[in-house]
This record gives C-alpha cells, sequence and structure tokens, in this order.
C-alpha cells in the first residue's frame, strides 16, 4: 500500500498512535503496540497477528517495504519525519517504527500446557523488563508455556515485547488465577512443579536437574524482592536454589530465571 505522509501532528488519521501510552485504552480496543523495525517485521509475518495500522519514519519505511509486500498487508500505512513522530506518539524512544497490532484471542492456561515439555510460571512480576527477560530465556532454553498470575505485567505492553526481543511473540501464554490450585492441576497432569526460591530447605539446581531429564517440569517464580508467596511455594513438589557464593544472597530475576532455564534445558545437555 502506498504510504500516506503526515505533515501534520494534529492529523486525525494517526489520533490512534497518541494512546499509545495508555496501556489500559489500547487494551479495551483490543490493541497493543509493536515498537522497532525487528519487532514490527515479526508481526507482519506472523499470521497469528493481524496488525491495525503502521506509523513509520522515511528510514523504517524504506526498510521495511520488502516485509510489507511479502506480506500482503494492505491496512493504513502512515510516514513522518522524525520530529512529528515524537510529536504525535509523546515518545523519544519508538526508532521510528510502530505499529498497532489487534490482540490474538485469549487462550487458556490448561491449553497451552496440554502437551508442554516445560512450562514457567510467574507469581506478580509487575516489572516489564523482567518479564520480557523471562520470555526471552524461555525462547532461548525451549520452554513451551508461560503461565502468568494476574497481577503480573502484560507481556504484550510494548516494553516486555520490546525487552524480549520479540519472543513474546513467540512463546505460547496464558493468564492464570489462584495459582496454588493451577499448581495442584499441573501436577495432576503428571508436571514436576519446582519453586526457584533462596529459602531452605531447598534443593540446588544443579542436583534436582538431571533427574527432570525427560519429564514435563513447571519451574515457578516470584517477583524480585518479595519472591514467592508461602502459599504458592507450598504448594510446590519442592524448592530449587541456584547456590552463590556469600558475596550475594540472590541473583535478579532474569539471571536467575535464565541459569534455571538452561540448567532444565535439551540445552544444557549438548542436545
Amino acid at each position: 500500500m502506498q504510504p500516506v505522509f503526515i505533515a501534520d501532528p494534529d492529523d486525525p488519521r494517526v489520533t490512534p498512535f497518541r494512546s499509545i501510552g495508555d496501556a489500559e485504552l489500547l487494551r479495551t480496543r483490543d490493541l497493543f503496540v509493536a515498537e522497532g523495525r525487528l519487532v514490527v517485521e515479526r508481526v507482519l509475518a506472523d499470521a497469528a497477528y493481524a496488525v491495525h495500522s503502521l506509523l513509520l519514519n522515511g528510514p523504517s519505511r524504506k526498510a521495511l517495504e520488502p516485509v510489507l509486500r511479502r506480506s500482503g498487508f494492505d491496512g493504513p500505512v502512515f510516514e513522518c519525519a522524525t520530529a512529528a513522530f515524537e510529536a504525535i506518539t509523546g515518545y523519544n524512544i519508538h526508532r521510528g517504527c510502530l505499529a498497532l497490532v489487534h490482540r490474538p484471542p485469549v487462550r487458556t492456561w490448561r491449553d497451552i500446557v496440554s502437551d508442554a515439555g516445560r512450562v514457567i510460571v510467574l507469581e506478580g512480576v509487575t516489572n516489564a523488563d523482567n518479564v520480557g527477560s523471562v520470555f526471552r530465556n524461555a525462547a532461548a532454553f525451549g520452554v513451551d508455556a508461560v503461565l502468568l498470575d494476574p497481577a503480573c505485567c502484560d507481556p504484550l505492553y510494548r516494553k516486555a515485547i520490546r525487552t524480549s526481543m520479540a519472543a513474546v511473540l513467540r512463546v505460547p501464554f496464558a493468564r492464570a488465577d489462584a495459582l496454588p490450585a493451577v499448581l495442584d492441576e499441573l501436577r495432576a497432569e503428571g508436571i514436576a512443579v519446582a519453586a526457584l526460591s533462596p529459602r531452605e530447605p531447598s534443593v540446588p539446581l544443579q542436583a534436582f536437574a538431571p533427574a527432570m531429564k525427560g519429564r514435563r517440569v513447571a519451574l515457578v517464580v516470584g517477583s524480585e524482592g518479595p519472591g514467592l508467596s508461602d502459599e504458592v511455594e507450598a504448594s510446590a513438589d519442592v524448592r530449587v536454589r541456584i547456590p552463590t557464593t556469600n558475596a550475594v544472597d540472590s541473583l535478579n530475576l532474569a539471571v536467575a530465571t535464565g541459569i534455571a532455564l538452561w540448567m532444565l534445558s535439551d540445552v544444557s545437555a549438548g542436545t
């Protein structure tokens, strides 16, 4: 489609892009924001996502032309100068490339774990960077599904997508209420439930991981600081920890989940 050049930041045709900072408003419209060329290329190339419209600066429009042709996208493509871009969106961190994308149909957690070998369950992870990092780790180490309790940050929040390097768009995820009951159901399905925690008593991951080869495992992770709730930890089969020196008492969430998922993955076994 021929791009429409926007000279006036107040042009009503780009009104939807003025709401990109209002996550709640976007959700009411069943939209999310894809930011940056890598992420926008992914949503254009993936049939699971329907792009609503694009706002691009000149360099981004030229770079995306081949992808736009291949995808057959026929929705609105708006082009504007970088200065107008910032005036429209209210942000200077946008990389000159934004897409409004229709949110995919909501999936149930039971649906996405039905044949999952590796699952990660998040409790109370409200930080977008942490959620994005977990998804990036999940994609790197073969996690099949991510479950998030209601308090967790929306994985389709633009900062979470950006931090994940678009992994949020590839790893299936779903919300899960009442995590203790959910963990009980996972266990009933033959999935071992391990709570990642520095608390004692706990099993070192290097001792736990070998016993899980060939088994289905759910790794349960809490937010930085508070960690997992007592109720959720008590619902796990085992508490596992990453041994560290006395110099620190814990690792940040992104690093800890990366180490744990690697140890539980086929990658760590060289397969």
